[in-house]
């Protein structure tokens, strides 16, 4: 079975969850068969939202490069992280190492485009504000000629997740997604994207009606796939 890279951290809780649901997805008889995993978890990689919403603090390409390279040199046969606007640095993790990027963004396009067939579809964005100003989902979905919108109170977003990351869920967190995944639906989203690993630990809250996608589920059955595990429900 091949070994997996994860760039952690981003965060702790994110990075956790996704090693439970690898866990809970393997169809395991004995602790083998379940997916080998490097994991850095490094909650000291520089703050994001701070970066690329503020402009203010150190840029975190070099850091995911430097965690990518030491993953590599540990014997990762691929890299996966739990974080969806640390994507916006791909190319840095990409250029640091000779061995695959599993990008959940490119991931979530793709299931999309599937599942989708009417060209300018709408799908609403649940992430970090700094990724509808970097473009992220944006310019991936015009690729495959479908619209990502996004909720239009950015500062009740933000701090929702800053919230998540200080004190875990709370309540204030879970009426904040439904609300962004209401006006989502409002501007026409046909379904909804969970585009923040925070958001992941409450995406129930965003179950309104419309099909839900979790960018983090994606990510975590790519993994599987890759590594060769047998999963739960599979022949």
């Amino acid at each position: 079975m091949k070994t997996i890279g994860i760039l952690g951290g981003m965060g702790p809780q994110a990075t956790v969850s996704l090693q439970q649901k690898l866990i809970d997805a393997v169809d395991a008889h004995d602790d083998r068969d379940h997916v080998p995993l490097l994991v850095d978890m490094n909650p000291q990689v520089p703050s994001r939202l701070d970066f690329l919403l503020q402009g203010q603090g150190e840029n975190p390409g070099p850091t995911l490069s430097r965690m990518a390279s030491r993953l590599e040199a540990a014997g990762a046969e691929a890299l996966a992280m739990p974080c969806n606007t640390a994507h916006h640095f791909a190319d840095h993790i990409r250029s640091a190492v000779s061995i695959p990027f599993i990008n959940m963004v490119e991931l979530c396009v793709d299931h999309h485009a599937a599942k989708l067939k009417a060209e300018g579809a709408r799908v609403g964005i649940l992430a970090s504000p700094a990724t509808e100003d970097i473009g992220l989902f944006k310019a991936a979905f015009a690729t495959r000629n479908l619209s990502a919108i996004h909720p239009r109170d950015r500062t009740k977003l933000v701090a929702a997740i800053v919230a998540i990351k200080s004190n875990g869920v709370d309540r204030f967190a879970e009426d904040a997604l439904k609300d962004a995944a209401r006006d989502c639906v409002d501007q026409g989203a046909e379904c909804l994207v969970v585009g923040c690993s925070e958001f992941s630990l409450i995406k129930q809250a965003a179950e309104i009606g419309v099909p839900v996608v979790d960018t983090l589920d994606l990510l975590v059955n790519e993994i599987l796939r890759f590594s060769g595990a047998r999963v739960k429900g599979q022949a």
